[in-house]
C-alpha cells in the first residue's frame, strides 16, 4: 500500500492512487500536477486528454528556464510559458483513471469527486552511460518521479436558516 504524506481530512468520502519509480520526467511531471490541484476530475480528465491532443497547455511556471511561449496559456495564470508534456500528461490521467476505479469501489459518487491533494517527489536516478571522445564515459541519468493523488467528495455545503426571533439580550440589573 505505501504511506501517503498526507491523509484525508474524511477517508470514507476519498480514495487514493499512487506511482513509485515512474520513468517519466519529474519537472514535466510537476508542472502538470499543479496545473490540476483542487480541479473536478472530469474536468482534469478532459484538460489532460486535451493536452495529449496539444488542444491545451500545461503552464510551466517554477522549472520553465528555456520554455517557449503560447497563446494557449494566457488564461491560465501563466506569462505565457507553456509545454504539451504528453508522457506527464499520461501518466497522471492513468492514475486519475485507477483512483476513479478505487472510488467506484468504495461506492462514491464519481461525479463529485475533485483532487484535493496531488504530489510529485523525485525518486531515485537512473543511471546509464554516454561513450565520449578521448576514451572518456560521462554519465546519462534519468530522472524519474513518485506520484500520489487524492479525490475527495464536494461536501454538500448546508445554509443556516434565518432566525425569526432574536434571543433576548442579557443586560445587567441595576440594583
Amino acid at each position: 500500500m505505501g504511506k501517503y504524506s498526507r491523509e484525508p481530512e474524511n477517508p470514507t468520502k476519498s480514495c487514493k492512487a499512487r506511482g513509485s519509480d515512474l520513468r517519466v520526467h519529474f519537472k514535466n511531471t510537476r508542472e502538470t500536477a499543479h496545473a490540476l490541484r483542487k480541479m473536478p476530475l472530469d474536468k482534469a480528465k478532459r484538460y489532460l486528454e486535451d493536452v495529449l491532443a496539444h488542444k491545451q497547455a500545461i503552464p510551466f511556471t517554477r522549472f520553465c528556464r528555456g520554455v517557449g511561449r503560447t497563446a494557449q496559456v494566457k488564461n491560465r495564470h501563466s506569462n505565457g510559458q507553456g509545454r504539451w508534456p504528453v508522457k506527464s500528461a499520461g501518466f497522471i490521467l492513468d492514475l486519475l483513471k485507477n483512483a476513479e476505479s478505487n472510488a467506484e469501489v468504495k461506492g462514491l459518487d464519481v461525479d463529485s469527486l475533485y483532487i484535493t491533494h496531488i504530489q510529485v517527489n523525485q525518486a531515485q536516478k537512473q543511471r546509464r552511460r554516454t561513450y565520449r571522445a578521448h576514451g572518456r564515459i560521462n554519465p546519462y541519468m534519468s530522472n524519474p518521479c513518485h506520484i500520489e493523488l487524492t479525490l475527495s467528495e464536494k461536501e454538500e455545503s448546508v445554509r443556516k436558516e434565518p432566525e425569526t426571533q432574536l434571543a433576548p439580550s442579557k443586560t445587567k440589573a441595576s440594583s
